[in-house]
């Protein structure tokens, strides 16, 4: 997942539309966590100070929660989701 420093602020940056310098991280809590410890985000962002990482730990919190849902509950398609092919039997007519 990419993230990018916005205002001091670490910010994930899903479909990398955000301008700037980005970084990549695993989209996991442990991977976060590890970056987190060895100020990783700072030195690969080249920005002075530490950066909050509240918004990708969001994030990544409500992406494992449940799928994305978009206006009045309905399930956008592709976001946070992950597509399961459907099986189906090609009927063919035998005459």
């Amino acid at each position: 997942m990419r993230v990018v420093a916005v205002d001091g602020a670490l910010v994930p940056d899903p479909r990398g539309r955000h301008p700037g310098r980005g970084a990549w991280v695993h989209p996991a809590a442990e991977c976060l966590d590890r970056a987190e410890r060895r100020s990783a985000f700072p030195r690969a962002l080249r920005v002075p100070g530490p950066l909050t990482v509240t918004a990708v730990r969001s994030y990544l919190d409500g992406t494992r929660a449940a799928p994305a849902a978009g206006p009045a509950g309905v399930q956008q398609r592709g976001v946070g989701t992950v597509p399961v092919p459907s099986v189906t039997e090609d009927k063919v007519d035998p005459s």
